[in-house]
């Protein structure tokens, strides 16, 4: 794919939408570092419902903190792997009072050393919260970006490399969240929905209908 089929793609996601962001409700950095951790293997549905109970409860690192990790289940028990995730949340509320004063921190290596945040999550907070041009590769940018031949690669890491090498500068804000809803919506991992695609004559997906 040339660089001028790449940016009539996000020349065109761009016009979509615009303003694109994540579909997890959040008020605060450290309410979406909740929701990301949540998230994993979880729809961002079941993730809304479960937070909507929660954050009026408790929405800071210390709320959560003394709910205990019991405490936390009783709130995200319909979410999958809710015990091993509560444990985590837990464990980096402590870890954000006793070194980052509360605060969610904007930098990746201090994010990663968190529990359950990986370099995905990282990515997330990093470009949702703080403006960042990352590429927080999940399996929908995985699966368009090879789909589409945008920027092909066998690992996430690899696929993130390319993203942030041939996406043009003035949509690397943005670009993570439109190939996810663009994912998500469209070009669906079993079917993509090539009917109503906005860039169908731009992809290079072989089996495109």
């Amino acid at each position: 794919m040339n660089a001028d089929q790449r940016r009539a793609i996000f020349q065109r996601l761009q016009a979509a939408n615009p303003e694109p962001t994540t579909e997890l409700n959040y008020r605060t950095p450290f309410e979406l570092l909740v929701a990301v951790v949540l998230s994993a293997q979880a729809t961002d549905k079941s993730v809304n419902l479960a937070t909507a109970k929660l954050f009026p409860v408790a929405s800071t690192p210390r709320a959560i903190a003394a709910l205990g990790q019991e405490g936390l289940e009783d709130y995200v028990k319909s979410i999958g792997l809710y015990k091993s995730k509560s444990k985590h949340l837990i464990e980096t509320c402590r870890l954000l009072l006793e070194r980052h004063g509360g605060e969610v921190p904007h930098d990746r290596a201090a994010l990663e050393a968190l529990p359950g945040v990986g370099r995905k999550t990282a990515n997330v907070i990093l470009n949702t919260a703080f403006g960042e041009e990352t590429m927080a590769v999940d399996t929908h940018i995985f699966r368009v970006a090879n789909r589409i031949g945008l920027a092909p690669g066998k690992t996430v890491l690899e696929v993130e490399k390319k993203l942030l090498k041939v996406v043009e500068k003035p949509f690397r804000r943005h670009a993570h969240h439109w190939l996810i809803l663009h994912g998500r919506y469209v070009c669906k991992a079993r079917k993509p929905d090539c009917g109503v695609c906005i860039i169908r004559d731009l992809c290079e997906y072989k089996d495109k209908t």
